[in-house]
């Protein structure tokens, strides 16, 4: 087990003053936190909003720093925004959602980032898409930057439900996959969007081996300019921390193994029946176009729908997983099916 996981970052969501930057960083070194966060500029969805400081924060972080020898953390956006960090010794900086989903900044930042020797942070892009998160990061490292963590902090959707953000838990776990070097953080602050749902996600990243998070704290949440209802106080924060399970991922228990080699074994025989299905999808292609009928069956794919959903839930299934799966599967028969279709093969 490490026992420097989880790694923490925490500080509020905005720099307001310097009494809030500093009282907050003070309660927050009283419970061992050693790297403070603060946004400086905020990029607010709609104009009127907060939208930071701006570079009078710096100061206001070099007294944190010289205070309380804790580290610094800032977001930044744009090229002028690391040079000014740069220049008031800032430790670590982090690129934002918005930001990382536009390539022409991410290219900037990493451009003026040049042989700097600094670590940076690259949260997902909004969008749920892992080759832009992943093309970020990548764009940092063939500038030289060695140091480079990724942080969760979910993605952005139209409809509401419990989280501010949707976690998407199979990005993240994909990106760790393809970029097994670069170390993960989870932001639960802005995936849950509340306080009382922070130790759920906190908890949850842990258990899929993150390496630590970024917490959004605030010395009198309240009374925040921004994003109020998902900062904690530092004496919050602690019990947050106390409470998160590390649970030890080495000397594997035997029955994990044989559970784990049965999993094996179940996958490889449902890649076995998908190939057959798709076989099988592939002579319905052909026989619809001998008979010149069309492809897409809306009525037979709605019963197929509602019957395996019918079924799923008697077998203790997530009826939204087995229509996710079924939505996949048909899409995919569609497109074997067209690819007879309109093939030049003999019927």
């Amino acid at each position: 087990m490490n026992p420097e996981r989880p790694f923490v970052i925490a500080g509020p969501c905005s720099a307001e003053s310097e009494e809030q930057v500093l009282s907050t960083a003070l309660g927050l070194k009283e419970i061992g936190i050693k790297v403070f966060r603060a946004g400086l500029w905020k990029p607010r969805t709609k104009p009127g909003s907060f939208e930071g400081v701006g570079a009078a924060g710096l100061q206001w972080l070099s007294r944190v720093k010289r205070e309380t020898g804790m580290l610094t953390c800032v977001e930044v956006a744009n090229a002028s925004h690391v040079k000014a960090s740069l220049k008031a010794g800032i430790d670590i900086l982090w690129i934002g959602a918005r930001t990382t989903a536009n390539p022409f900044a991410v290219q900037e930042i990493a451009d003026t980032l040049k042989r700097c020797d600094i670590t940076v942070l690259v949260k997902n892009p909004v969008n749920p898409d892992v080759d832009l998160w992943i093309g970020a990061i990548e764009r940092l490292q063939n500038s030289g930057i060695s140091r480079i963590y990724a942080v969760h902090r979910g993605f952005s959707t139209y409809e509401r439900g419990l989280f501010r953000n949707i976690p998407h838990w199979y990005i993240p776990i994909e990106l760790k996959r393809r970029l097994p070097e670069v170390p993960m953080l989870c932001d639960p602050s802005h995936i849950a969007g509340r306080r009382d749902l922070i130790l759920q996600i906190a908890q949850q990243s842990m258990d899929l081996g993150f390496d630590g998070l970024m917490i959004e704290s605030h010395i009198d949440p309240q009374s925040a300019l921004s994003d109020k209802e998902q900062q904690v106080t530092p004496s919050e924060l602690k019990n947050i921390l106390s409470s998160i399970v590390i649970r030890d991922y080495e000397g594997t228990p035997g029955l994990l193994q044989e559970l784990r080699r049965e999993i094996d074994e179940i996958d490889d025989r449902l890649l076995t029946l998908i190939a057959r299905r798709m076989h099988v999808a592939r002579e319905i292609g052909r026989c619809k176009r001998s008979n010149n009928i069309p492809i897409l069956q809306p009525t037979r794919y709605e019963h197929l729908v509602t019957q395996k959903v019918s079924c799923a839930e008697s077998l203790q299934l997530d009826p939204d997983f087995i229509k996710r799966i079924l939505e996949a599967m048909h899409e995919e028969s569609v497109r074997q099916q067209l690819s007879i279709i309109n093939s030049s093969e003999e019927v």
